[in-house]
């Protein structure tokens, strides 16, 4: 009874929208993808299913190619682990004991030499499970921001580029199976409906509906290509970029940077209702979305007579992380561009708040050690040991003050 509940809401939702010609916001959009009727969009699931006819509802909308395995459908099996130290994995078997992920493809065609890859993963926990936050039983997890919010960000760059940059072709791609291991994307690179040798480069938007108020937009993969970087800060208005070199990231870029594809990834930050239940549609900006879309938008054309791209290799940032015998009890602010370390929050009972260092506090030096950017930061902390006691100098508000902290 419940499914087929959900499949008439949907229904009348497509209907409506049918019989009535008036733009679909990334509003609307958000507010369909995460709604509670999906159950979370969890992989191989009704809910996923039903998301995935909304996204292939909407690239007839655009006017977007068919370019899966089954029109706009590629499906692939796979095998949910039972381990929650392991991974799902992808599986060529097809058997009824297997679960069914579903990459859904879209295509714009300039009959050009290269194509652009636009990507998002629709896909999210569903119930909860092992990658929930929420210890407090299950729930569902719409996963607004992540990531109904890339999703929707994807439909309006298709919309932008249904009639201009025409020197490219631009392959949309929703992934499925992210939440589980990046299986979607993975399984699309080995599996390519197109000729991946005239990708020029990958755009992924993952989490990108809470710009905050310091509008800083977090871009990884800036040193994939040569030409990323001074791209990137010449089409910039108004946003603060916080660049990040290295391809590897956990999510659906990381697939394409392995097959040696230049990628840029795009993300406002992490929050509270990450991988809760909390993560919901009246929660984005949506002024923001806006504001990321223009911009990425603005980065497209900027190269849209650029060819095909130069790829280079980058040193993966998270084999640089030194190894640790204490910790801080901190959690960075990944999107601070300023000097020093920004706490975004403090854990309870952890060094930190015994030593009364308070979110926003910017850390400037640790012991004797300078820090002035998130490495320098971890490399500081990297030098002391259990029980041991340091000095740490903090910029709280424009007034510097000196914290004891004992390890």
């Amino acid at each position: 009874m419940r499914a087929f509940i959900i499949v008439f809401i949907l229904a009348i939702l497509f209907s409506c929208k049918e019989t009535v010609v008036e733009k679909i916001s990334m509003q609307d959009d958000v507010a369909v993808l995460a709604s509670d009727s999906l159950d979370g969009r969890e992989t191989g699931t009704l809910g996923e299913r039903l998301a995935a006819e909304y996204i292939v509802k909407r690239y007839k909308d655009l006017s977007l190619l068919p370019k899966g395995t089954q029109g706009y459908y590629q499906t692939f099996s796979f095998k949910p682990s039972t381990d929650p130290h392991k991974q799902a994995e992808v599986t060529d078997t097809i058997s009824d004991s297997l679960a069914q992920g579903m990459n859904i493809v879209g295509y714009i065609d300039n009959k050009a030499a290269t194509t652009v890859v636009i990507g998002a993963h629709y896909d999210h926990l569903g119930m909860g499970g092992e990658g929930s936050l929420y210890r407090e039983g299950e729930a569902i997890h719409n996963g607004a921001d992540d990531n109904a919010s890339g999703v929707a960000v994807m439909f309006d760059l298709a919309e932008k580029l249904s009639t201009t940059n025409t020197n490219n072709n631009y392959l949309f791609i929703a992934f499925s199976g992210e939440e589980m291991g990046l299986l979607g994307s993975n399984y699309f690179v080995k599996n390519p409906t197109i000729d991946t040798k005239q990708v020029s480069y990958m755009i992924n938007m993952d989490m990108v509906g809470r710009l905050n108020e310091e509008n800083t937009l977090a871009v990884h993969g800036v040193g994939t290509s040569p030409v990323f970087k001074q791209t990137l800060f010449a089409n910039n208005e108004g946003l603060n970029i916080a660049e990040h070199e290295s391809g590897i990231g956990p999510s659906d870029h990381t697939s394409f940077y392995l097959a040696d594809i230049p990628v840029l990834h795009f993300f406002t930050g992490q929050h509270t209702d990450y991988h809760k239940p909390s993560d919901d549609a009246e929660k984005l900006n949506y002024e923001g979305m806006q504001k990321v879309s223009d911009y990425i938008f603005r980065v497209i054309t900027d190269l849209d007579d650029n060819g095909k791209l130069a790829f280079r290799k980058t040193k993966n940032e998270s084999e640089t992380v030194p190894d640790f015998k204490v910790t801080l009890g901190v959690v960075p602010d990944y999107l601070f561009t300023g000097k020093g370390m920004r706490i975004d929050g403090v854990s309870e009972d952890k060094p930190a708040q015994k030593a009364g260092l308070q979110k926003g506090d910017i850390v400037l030096k640790m012991g004797e050690h300078d820090v002035v950017d998130m490495m320098s930061y971890m490399k500081s902390l990297s030098l002391f040991e259990k029980g041991q006691a340091a000095m740490v100098t903090v910029d709280r508000g424009g007034e510097i003050m000196v914290k004891e902290v004992r390890f």
